[in-house]
């Protein structure tokens, strides 16, 4: 139990000399953190606060660029004054004030070596020393640059650009915009003095037509206020490409006046153009003026291949062009003022045809929408005052002949009903009930003739065509025995 309670007191004393610790080393008030450039100053302060009855005696500035490695750089004593013992800062340093309580210092003409941790220690009566660290962050500027690399057209991927941001901290980026299809790629070497160079390069396969083409590099630093941009143009170098204008395969006897010229295209520029002639020398009717041969009248002896080289440093290429004179000039063809002409007619009738066409459906339109077109459904069949057993069972006076009471119009198309029953016919041998059709009278007597009207003696019949009796019941009269009564059936034909 003795041993248990001695532990807590040490750990309890312990936990006092921490605590008391802690609040001494407060006293030391320092800047954690400072940034600074090569060449510029840059102030160390420290001040001792609240020293209450605590004595100091002395002050010390230390430097440790690697840790564990510690370098007195300035003493201060208010007895025998300042001292400063480290070469390396010999002449460069200095205290601001002079006074024990507030010994800051002031640093010039800072080099990137002088990065690193500084330590403000107090020597104090009676509780030792006290100290405090700053940490100086030396930052610089690189030096970036970009240029393009020229190089030649070919098959194999190279360098055509370089970025480079020298010496530099912290460490740059670098980055590349361009409309080329291409790869880059970074390396960065430490120098000696803690800055860091990176270089860039872009890397494409290069042909004549990325000559001149376009990008930039972007280089970005925490000592930069903005990325710096680097705006380049590739320098791609190919042999000339030569063609020959001018001539319209109108070449007769006796033109005069006509020009070849020879076109190259090449980089680096050409340096020479040459006009022979595949036959040997040039006829006399021909002149040479830089890169154009002029003709000033064509004869027998212009009819020859004219040949044009050019060279430049990597290579020279030569073009052949055939002239055939002929005897007579071709005919005019006709100028592009007649054709321009002819498509604007041509324009002007199809949009009267296209107008024309918008107008007659929208005439369409409007007759369908006020239904003027036609109709959409079939219209209902036309109702008749009655059936033609109707009539036969109404009784007729004598003054009135047989007539549809509701004639179809004129224009109306005649539509039937096909589902309507049939009406009901007594076909039994028996006559002597009263007839099916409801008491009207027989229509057809024995001879076969109509019976005729009391009072319409006068009035001519229509020329019905006799029928034989006998040939309708020997054609229907064993069929129509055996249908009963109210069952529908097909009637005989009535001819009219």
């Amino acid at each position: 139990m003795t041993d248990f309670a001695m532990i807590n007191c040490w750990l309890l004393l312990g936990a006092c000399l921490l605590a008391s610790q802690g609040v001494w080393s407060q006293r030391v008030r320092v800047d954690n953190e400072i940034t600074a450039y090569p060449n510029g100053s840059v102030i160390l302060r420290c001040e001792f606060t609240n020293s209450g009855t605590t004595k100091l005696t002395q002050v010390s500035w230390m430097f440790e660029r690697v840790e564990g490695e510690r370098h007195n750089i300035a003493v201060f004593h208010p007895q025998y004054g300042p001292s400063f013992p480290y070469t390396p800062f010999d002449g460069r340093v200095q205290f601001t004030q002079g006074a024990l309580e507030t010994p800051s210092i002031k640093i010039d003409k800072l080099r990137m070596a002088d990065a690193g941790r500084y330590i403000c220690e107090f020597a104090t009566y009676p509780s030792g020393n006290e100290q405090g660290t700053t940490t100086l962050i030396m930052m610089a500027k690189p030096k970036n640059s970009a240029a393009p690399v020229p190089v030649q057209a070919g098959s194999s991927e190279v360098v055509v650009a370089r970025c480079e941001a020298a010496q530099g901290k912290p460490e740059a980026t670098i980055s590349w915009s361009a409309n080329i299809d291409g790869r880059y790629n970074h390396t960065s070497v430490p120098e000696s003095d803690g800055t860091v160079t990176v270089k860039s390069e872009y890397r494409i396969i290069p042909t004549p037509s990325d000559n001149g083409k376009e990008l930039a590099c972007l280089v970005n630093q925490r000592a930069q206020n903005e990325p710096q941009r680097f705006s380049l143009k590739l320098v791609v170098e190919y042999p000339p490409t030569v063609t020959i204008d001018g001539y319209d395969f109108n070449w007769y006897m006796g033109r005069t006046d006509v020009v070849l010229t020879c076109q190259a295209d090449a980089n680096p520029a050409p340096t020479d153009v040459m006009w022979t002639a595949a036959s040997g020398q040039l006829p006399a009717t021909v002149q040479v003026d830089q890169n154009k041969l002029l003709v000033k009248k064509v004869d027998e002896t212009v009819n020859t291949t004219f040949v044009c080289e050019v060279k430049n440093s990597l290579g020279s290429v030569k073009k052949e062009l055939a002239i055939t004179v002929i005897d007579q000039p071709l005919p005019p063809v006709a100028g592009s003022t007649g054709a321009v002409i002819g498509g604007i007619i041509a324009a002007i009738i199809i949009l009267c045809l296209i107008g024309a066409g918008v107008a007659m459906y929208q005439k369409r339109r409007r007759g369908i929408e006020n239904g003027e077109g036609p109709p959409k459904h079939k219209p209902p069949p036309p109702m008749n005052s009655g059936s033609s057993t109707e009539m036969l069972n109404k009784p007729q006076d004598k003054a009135t002949t047989i007539t549809e009471t509701q004639p179809l119009r004129k224009h109306e198309p005649n539509y039937y009903e096909t589902t309507s029953a049939e009406p009901v016919t007594d076909l039994d041998d028996d006559n002597t009930g009263p007839p099916a059709n409801g008491g009207t009278p027989t229509v057809w007597d024995s001879s076969g003739h109509l019976p005729e009207k009391e009072d319409s003696a006068d009035e001519p019949l229509p020329p019905y065509a006799p029928i034989d009796r006998n040939d309708m019941e020997g054609n229907h009269g064993s069929s129509g025995a055996n249908i009963a009564r109210e069952e529908s059936f097909v009637s005989p034909p009535m001819l009219v």
